[in-house]
């Protein structure tokens, strides 16, 4: 399980280990993550953390470009960045290249009713502080 906090609000998720093992593999390296989380600019209703050139040493597994709310999506570098995606509405997940299909690998347990709101500050307010660690 992962929890994760972003300002005042309190997420958790459960890994997806037999639909994307490597990816949570990778992730798990990742941990303890503190970042900021800023508004998707062509996503459509989500949150995402640029990692930039950040190599992940991972394909695609489990890969969607549709994710539901609350779905979180590791895309490990290609055709765009490095990226996290963690959607709250409608998200067809793309960039400036182009769509881009991300790997599924967590999906919220606890939280959901934070979502909206996590994502109108990150549109209204700009950058969030975001924690995620493993429980």
């Amino acid at each position: 399980m992962i929890e994760i906090t972003a300002g005042d609000f309190r997420f958790v998720a459960r890994f997806e280990e037999e639909a994307a093992p490597e990816t949570v593999a990778a992730f798990r390296r990742l941990l303890p993550l503190d970042s900021k989380i800023i508004h998707c600019r062509w996503s459509g209703e989500s949150n995402w953390i640029p990692f930039g050139e950040l190599e992940l040493g991972i394909g695609p597994e489990n890969a969607t470009s549709y994710p539901s709310p609350g779905e979180i999506l590791l895309y490990p570098g290609g055709i765009s960045e490095t990226e996290l995606l963690f959607p709250y509405g409608h998200c067809a997940f793309a960039s400036k290249a182009g769509p881009l299909a991300g790997n599924h690998f967590a999906t919220l347990t606890e939280g959901h009713e934070h979502l909206r709101e996590l994502g109108r500050r990150t549109l209204w307010d700009g950058a969030q502080a975001i924690v995620f660690r493993e429980t």
